[in-house]
């Protein structure tokens, strides 16, 4: 097989790389798909190309073989379903049913053109999906085997009847929230499925039927640049393309992809659009200003890789938002980042404040912003243990103690910080401090809570203190987690910036000789090269391909970003925020992991 590409780029992306003569092409093109008459035949004739891509593809001797017989079931014989999408609005899909696969293709094929002789529609996206196995269950089993499963993640489509007549595919069924995840569920919301039903032109259902049938496919997607993808017919990333590899590039295209996708959700006062539940689009109506300054950070390290000046001013924008409105000074000296909607101040947030104005400074080479770094840091110091090197993480909007623990994250953000503080400045207290933080992670076994911010801070110290200890202990941070995160199903994001920095302090050691027995006798390198491999893989399964995208209301908006599906394919400016942060370390390691034997100890 040979190496698959990420799908285009945001339309952001797009717009600003696109001649002009090409944008006023794609406005003529959309015109005339409007006017009637000619769009019908614009529309069946993109539909015929790709089709035919398809079939070429698809029905093959192998596919053939493998679709031997009645996979759909006994009755319905061979199934095969065919979504069309114009990017636009949620796909219309196609069910066709017969004894064979080329009876089952050629039934569903005409009413698409059924449709499209009637409609006036952009097929931009093609995607046949054909039965592959099936399992006809009573209907009180599908609540326990629903429940059963992580949410959001029950990867079967579902036949209300023997000949498919009410069947809809899993990205159906769970795109539409149609799955009912509740422990005392029956495993179908009827509300939504009639929902979804009307909104298809089709009768309602008074009531469920006393058996289902599941079923999963063999599917092939047909993008608008006539690229055919295969695509796993089961397991976690049922629905979605194959990487062949993971490289750098690969890795370059993931991060700018969904960098860019940031960039579009700068709003003109600086703040963003914060989140979207894209099932049905509906924007979250929430903001967490410390999330605003971690997406920050993403965007500065996109501007990093591409030198797009284009994006300069929405990060502009969004620094003087967060200056302006969140940053609060009780004295002359010492600063804070305000959350509002709580009326309250984080440790945290002067953490990942700091860590993104550093880093600005950093890529555009100035100290713009170094005297409010040193308020935010001495902030973290009025909230630090000067002994224990323990944290006070929430202060109420007076300035009085609020809530003494909220979450471990707090300590390795702002540990992080005066570590770049130390790296702007180069002044003592900055570092000294943070050593004494690292003291207290060493001393409390930091290692069980699995946490990113800590390895993102362990990694950050040890480029300026050469101690054995230090880098022992942010060894064993990733090597006795190693089997968890190795595991985890769900995409789970900050596991690979966790492994990411600790591949990073362990080439540290390498190259400069730094002499460890946990090194020498416990730390496995191989261990390491393959979860990390593992993880940006699993990752891709929360990445809005357009085979994912399309079964969601509104797919041009989403498309090419990250989500978290197990919350209802949720994306957040800090869900992307992270994706970015492995992905990018992932990219400028990859050389690197490639000669210590990345390609040798990954699961391929």
């Amino acid at each position: 097989m040979s190496k698959k590409e990420a799908s285009k780029p945001s339309k952001k992306w797009l717009f600003r790389l696109v001649p002009i003569a090409a944008v006023i092409a794609a406005a003529v093109t959309v015109f005339i798909l409007f006017l009637g008459g000619a769009d019908k035949e614009t529309g069946i004739r993109l539909y015929r190309e790709k089709i035919s891509l398809l079939k070429t593809e698809a029905l093959t001797e192998e596919t053939y073989s493998a679709l031997n017989g009645s996979p759909a079931g006994a009755q319905a014989g061979q199934a095969v379903f065919i979504s069309i999408c114009n990017k636009e609005q949620r796909a219309s899909v196609f069910t066709g049913v017969g004894s064979d696969l080329d009876s089952a293709w050629e039934n569903a094929d005409a009413k698409v053109l059924e449709y499209l002789k009637s409609n006036a529609y952009d097929p931009q996206w093609v995607k046949v999906d054909a039965v592959c196995t099936s399992e006809t269950i009573p209907a009180g089993e599908l609540g326990g085997r629903v429940t059963a499963s992580y949410n959001e993640f029950f990867r079967y489509g579902i036949a209300f009847d023997p000949m498919y007549e009410t069947a809809f595919l899993e990205a159906e069924l769970n795109g539409c929230k149609i799955y009912d995840y509740e422990d005392d569920g029956t495993g179908i919301d009827l509300e939504y499925l009639n929902k979804y039903l009307k909104k298809t032109g089709r009768a309602k259902l008074e009531l469920l039927p006393d058996e289902y049938t599941l079923f999963q496919c063999y599917g092939w997607f047909c993008d608008d640049e006539d690229k055919v993808y295969p695509l796993f017919h089961d397991g976690l990333e049922y629905g979605r393309r194959d990487i062949e590899l993971i490289d750098a590039d690969y890795a370059e295209q993931l991060m700018v992809n969904a960098g860019y996708f940031l960039a579009d959700q700068v709003n003109p006062d600086g703040s963003f659009i914060y989140g979207i539940y894209p099932r049905f689009d509906n924007e979250i109506n929430n903001y967490n200003v410390m999330r605003h300054a971690g997406t920050l950070w993403s965007m500065v390290c996109l501007y990093r890789i591409t030198g797009d000046d284009s994006i300069v001013d929405e990060i502009d924008r969004t620094i003087e938002h967060l200056l302006d409105k969140y940053v609060i000074y009780r004295d002359e000296n010492t600063a804070y980042l305000y959350e509002e909607k709580s009326d309250e101040f984080k440790l945290g947030g002067n953490g990942v404040t700091i860590i993104a104005l550093s880093e600005y400074m950093d890529v555009f080479q100035n100290t713009k912003y170094i005297d409010v770094c040193r308020c935010l840091g001495n902030g973290i110091l009025t909230l630090m243990d000067g002994e224990t090197g323990e944290y006070y993480h929430i202060l109420n909007g007076d300035f009085s103690p609020k809530e003494e623990y909220r979450t471990v994250y707090y300590d390795g953000e702002a540990t992080f910080a005066l570590c770049r503080l130390y790296g702007l400045t180069g002044e003592e207290v900055w570092l000294d401090a943070a050593k004494t933080a690292v003291d207290h992670f060493i001393a409390a076994d930091y290692t069980q809570y699995k946490d990113h911010w800590v390895a993102y801070a362990m990694n950050e110290i040890t480029r300026h203190v050469d101690d054995p200890e230090y880098y022992t202990f942010a060894l064993r941070n990733a090597q006795e987690n190693l089997k968890t995160i190795y595991n985890r199903k769900t995409t789970y994001h900050t596991y690979l910036e966790l492994l990411m920095s600790s591949f990073e302090l362990y080439d540290r050691m390498v190259t400069n000789g730094i002499e460890s027995e946990y090194l020498d006798t416990t730390f496995s390198i191989e261990e390491l090269l393959k979860t990390i491999y593992a993880r940006a893989d699993r990752m891709l399964d929360g990445y809005f391909y357009p085979e994912y995208a399309m079964y969601m209301e509104n797919p041009q908006r989403i498309l090419n970003t990250f989500m978290v599906r197990h919350d209802g394919y949720r994306i957040r400016i800090d869900d992307v925020q992270h994706n970015i942060g492995a992905f990018y370390k992932y990219y400028q390691n990859y050389d690197k992991m490639v000669s210590y034997g990345l390609l040798e100890y990954r699961d391929r």
